[in-house]
């Protein structure tokens, strides 16, 4: 009977999360309840440690420090300047618009890492365009929510901090392991946008030749240095002194943290009002995201308690399964997860259950979190609840259904497989830069 229990348990909280409890208080309760039957009181002896050592953990205070940069970001208006100039710029190509909102998704990736704060701010900036300018409703929609999720695996990624801390990888390492990876996707987004302006120009048409002429007159080179050179500085401070070995990621994310402010600041949009409520937008992020966290390990405590992760290794190796069959399932498992449950839950239940299987195995940890990483960030793609369509789907406009950005995503869904499959044949992508950086 004790042999099944660490499943049930398992089996419990998928039930109730499924059944639309909330994550983080499910996670906490039903690691109390099976932990109390396995520990008894003792339960409540190991879990305070086991919290402790998260809430002392340096490494995870980047957590906070990069949403509070993100948020700042968001209000800085930087995000708007990036997106009109990169659609002027582009502007005389088929599909133009649509490359500069992929490019201008990267960048803001690169700046703020935070999903739902670039989705909405190119849905309500953007979107209106691309319907205004002709575009094709599903490719409009389906661009803006998969350039918004680059910032998922594009560093700096608060869920590469989070896999880092769980597989014992250097945030770093895995900063630049993402590296490749990211510009991989980036590049597959792009040749798929220009194919559509190619096969269909209809459904992607270049921008009218008033607003070019407008465009190319006089301040053009001022507002290009504006709006990319500033963002380009920030994105060098954080990730430049990550790599070049001057700061840790919590250093880093402290100077970004400051940095979004000064441009704030220098974009005229800093104010009491603001700052309150990019402290209260931080606050609510950071306490959901360690909630879950207290809640995980609390899980983990239980799950191993009963002899869950000993379990599943000789199920796994009684099955007699080879490393690479047993990653593309688990990678199959984090796809399917996905459409049900958020990127941090299934960061904080499933990885660090798999996680010891796949050191038995001797599978490279960096290359296996940035494979996560790519994976997780399709959660945000794949419906019925993928966060970014959700996102776009309250910003858009009244003539954009579900059924418009359910139908748009698809194409970029499968591009995301296809990023993921040449990463996991590939393994180099990743370990190739990290090893160079390291001479």
């Amino acid at each position: 009977m004790t042999d099944i229990m660490p499943f049930v348990m398992f089996a419990s909280l998928f039930i109730l999360l499924l059944l639309g409890f909330p994550v983080a208080f499910t996670l906490g309760g039903v690691s109390l309840f099976f932990g109390m039957m396995t520990f008894g009181l003792n339960f409540f002896n190991f879990l305070p440690l086991r919290i402790w050592g998260i809430m002392t953990n340096l490494v995870l205070i980047a957590v906070p420090l990069f949403v509070f940069m993100g948020v700042m970001l968001e209000k800085s208006g930087l995000a708007e300047d990036l997106l009109e100039t990169m659609a002027l710029i582009f502007g005389k190509l088929k599909g133009g618009l649509a490359i500069s909102v992929v490019v201008v998704g990267a960048m803001l990736g690169a700046s703020t890492g935070i999903v739902g704060a670039t989705v909405v701010t190119m849905g309500l900036l953007s979107l209106p365009t691309m319907l205004k300018r002709g575009y094709n409703p599903e490719l409009a929609t389906g661009t803006i929510a998969a350039a918004g999720t680059l910032g998922q695996i594009i560093p700096p990624s608060i869920v590469l901090v989070l896999l880092g801390s769980i597989l014992n990888v250097p945030v770093g390492d895995m900063f630049i392991g993402a590296i490749i990876p990211g510009t991989i996707l980036v590049a597959l987004y792009l040749i798929w946008i220009i194919i559509i302006a190619m096969i269909k120009p209809e459904d992607a048409p270049c921008m009218p030749e008033e607003e070019l002429q407008a465009f190319r007159g006089k301040g053009m080179w001022l507002r290009i240095v504006k709006a990319f050179v500033l963002p380009f500085l920030l994105i060098l401070a954080v990730l430049g002194s990550i790599f070049a070995g001057i700061a840790s990621p919590t250093e880093a994310a402290a100077v970004g943290a400051f940095l979004a402010t000064l441009l704030t600041i220098f974009y005229g949009k800093f104010n009491l009002s603001t700052l309150k409520d990019v402290m209260r937008e931080t606050t609510l992020l950071t306490c959901m995201v360690f909630t879950i966290l207290a809640g995980a390990t609390a899980f983990g405590l239980a799950f191993r308690g009963m002899g869950g992760d000993r379990e599943l290794t000789q199920i796994i190796m009684a099955a007699n399964l080879e490393p690479h069959f047993f990653l593309a399932l688990v990678m199959v498992i984090i796809f399917v997860a996905g459409f049900f449950i958020d990127f941090i839950e299934i960061t904080f239940i499933i990885v660090p259950v798999v996680a010891p299987l796949f050191v038995a195995m001797g599978v490279d940890l960096l290359w296996l979190g940035i494979l996560i990483a790519v994976n997780l960030q399709t959660s945000f793609l794949t419906p019925p609840f993928g966060f970014s369509l959700f996102y776009l789907k309250g910003v858009a406009p009244a003539g954009i259904k579900t059924s418009h950005i359910y139908r748009g995503i698809i194409p970029f869904v499968i591009i995301q497989l296809i990023g993921l499959t040449l990463i996991l044949l590939f393994p180099e992508t990743v370990k190739w830069l990290p090893e160079i950086m390291a001479r």
